[in-house]
């Protein structure tokens, strides 16, 4: 997918993205640095070029490829797995899929390993281009386990690091994980040699460390550093290193571990940022080390719909190791840093508080999620009409791919707008926009009609059931013109709201946000908001069409948006 003719229209924070410090040197980076979905960050450094790519699970396309020239500004420039030929999702839940991506380059080369969690396993693309295309997976099939990187050593050898068993494959407790290396060809993309043991349990294995996984390792100043996170992808998320002086080890762990977590802190403190780890290294434009991370912002206790975002830190090194976020124990909002801005053309803004309007005349944003596979007969896009879904018999209940085009929800507090041209044949055919979490665990706003009439209709998903559950509706009167369709997000609660002109109709408020939180749904990904057509198991030729999607965020951590 490419970008350049993608059309959408931004309003921002302007203090988010222009620093008004007195120095033209010195910026202001705003975490998260990507807001919404964007978790497990791997990131890379070619020249005064950075690239960062994040895990997606069984949404398609898979594994965005973001450029960045000053860690700040990031726009994302394609996607790694695009093609249905590399692979395709189809009857895996949404959480499954795509596990940890990380991003090498070596000689010219650009390498993302992953982990396709069901079927593939662990395997290795390639591309001269980061944009892409990228190559068809190979699968490195001895490579049991999950979250694969690649260290690439200054004799031109290369190494495939990853999550395993424990020691002959018998638990001593429960989350009982090993760190372990195999020597790679970087050519043939083969593994050379036997595997390695080089972490077991984790910085303590009395202590029955948990999760140790999202490993890698760097070289400085003679010391190979392996780094990991532990305590799983939760509160109790930590980062932890060790050293050696030897890539086969043994490795030493750091006695002040964790390096980075944000466990143990007051719970009633201001927009808490939590879950912190799966950290690596890369120097910035200064010279400096900084780390990029996930973590997480709930609007209460351990609530959040937004996912697990894409954070950045200041490492400073001491005694040869290093330490993220020296400085505080609370991960900021804002790190003041020494070197010059460079800002990104033409792409829509991924941190603070935003507004932009997407259009469907040429092309999709390159964001925009479908379910396990893209279906290209399925839409299409056009300046009179925009978007138009054909009605699939598939529903976003099931493990199919329905007629579905989704964006992230970025803020606690954000508003979707749709404009929708629909007109409904029977009462299973309905058209409208979702907010989703999981195939379980959603809202839908759709037009669609009962006993002949057309209505605008609110339901719930049915936990664990294909089924939903009617909420509220109104009729519709004036049938010839589109409708317009809203739904805000309110931290814990979601509002929906119609509209036929001007003025906009409440159909429910103070629904329920915390269903569709990952406290209550589990699994890792985040909300979408989604354009969404069905037929509900029946043949069809309708179809619906979305002239635009509206959206804006205003969290109260940031300066507002200004419109």
């Amino acid at each position: 997918m490419k970008t350049k003719h993608f059309f959408y229209t931004v309003f921002f924070a302007g203090s988010i993205f222009f620093s008004e410090c007195a120095s033209a040197q010195t910026t202001t980076i705003i975490n998260p640095i990507l807001t919404g979905f964007y978790p497990d960050p791997s990131v890379v450094q070619v020249g005064t070029d950075y690239y960062l790519v994040n895990s997606t699970f069984s949404y398609f396309p898979g594994i965005p490829v973001f450029h960045s020239k000053d860690l700040k500004n990031w726009k994302q420039i394609g996607n790694v797995i695009d093609r249905p030929s590399q692979m395709d999702f189809m009857g895996e839940k949404l959480t499954r899929g795509l596990f940890a991506p990380a991003i090498s380059f070596h000689n010219g080369t650009y390498y993302v390993t992953c982990t396709d969690i069901d079927h593939d396993g662990n395997f290795i693309v390639t591309s001269k281009n980061p944009a892409g295309p990228w190559s068809d997976p190979v699968r490195v099939p001895q490579v049991r386990g999950i979250d694969p990187s690649l260290f690439f050593d200054e004799e031109n050898k290369a190494y495939i690091i990853y999550n395993s068993d424990p020691p002959e494959r018998k638990s001593l407790y429960p989350g009982h994980r090993t760190i372990r290396i195999y020597e790679i060809d970087p050519a043939t993309l083969k593994v050379i040699g036997e595997e390695k043991q080089l972490v077991n349990g984790g910085v303590d294995l009395s202590k029955k460390p948990v999760w140790i996984e999202a490993p890698h390792i760097m070289k400085r100043n003679g010391w190979y550093y392996l780094y990991a996170a532990e305590g799983g992808t939760s509160v109790n998320h930590t980062e932890v290193v060790f050293r050696s002086k030897s890539v086969w080890g043994p490795f030493v762990p750091y006695e002040n571990n964790p390096i980075l977590t944000q466990k143990g802190l007051p719970d009633d403190r201001k927009d808490p940022i939590t879950s912190a780890g799966h950290a690596q290294f890369v120097d910035g434009p200064d010279g400096k080390t900084y780390a990029i991370f996930l973590a997480v912002r709930p609007y209460e206790g351990n609530f959040y719909n937004t996912g697990r975002e894409t954070f950045i830190a200041p490492v400073e090194w001491k005694n040869d190791w290093p330490i993220i976020n020296p400085d505080s124990k609370e991960i900021k909002y804002e790190y003041a840093v020494n070197y010059k801005e460079v800002k990104q053309k033409d792409t829509p803004p991924q941190a603070g508080n935003f507004a932009y309007t997407l259009t469907f005349e040429k092309t999709l944003d390159p964001a925009l999620l479908f379910m396990r596979t893209i279906d290209k007969n399925s839409f299409s896009l056009s300046q009179k009409s925009g978007l138009t879904m054909k009605l699939k018999p598939e529903t976003i209940m099931e493990m199919g791919n329905p007629s579905f085009i989704g964006k992230r929800q970025q803020h606690l507090y954000c508003t979707t707008e749709v404009e929708l041209d629909f007109s409904a044949k029977s009462e299973k055919e309905k058209a409208g926009l979702t907010i989703f979490q999981d195939e379980s665990h959603f809202y839908f706003l759709s037009k669609s009609m009962e006993n002949g009439k057309p209505m605008i209709q609110l339901y719930k998903s049915i936990a664990d059931k294909k089924e939903m559950e009617l909420l509220a509706q109104m009729p519709l009167t004036d049938v010839s013109k589109p409708v317009k369709l809203r739904i805000t997000a309110e931290g814990d609660s979601y509002s929906f709201h119609f509209s036929k002109g001007t003025s906009w109709q409440l159909l429910k408020d103070k629904v329920d946000a915390k269903f569709l939180s990952t406290q209550v749904a589990g699994g890792f990904i985040g909300c979408l908001f989604g354009m969404y057509a069905t037929s509900s198991g029946e043949a069809t030729t309708n179809s619906a069409s979305f002239k635009y999607l509206k959206y804006s965020g205003n969290d109260p951590m940031f300066p507002k948006v200004s419109k």
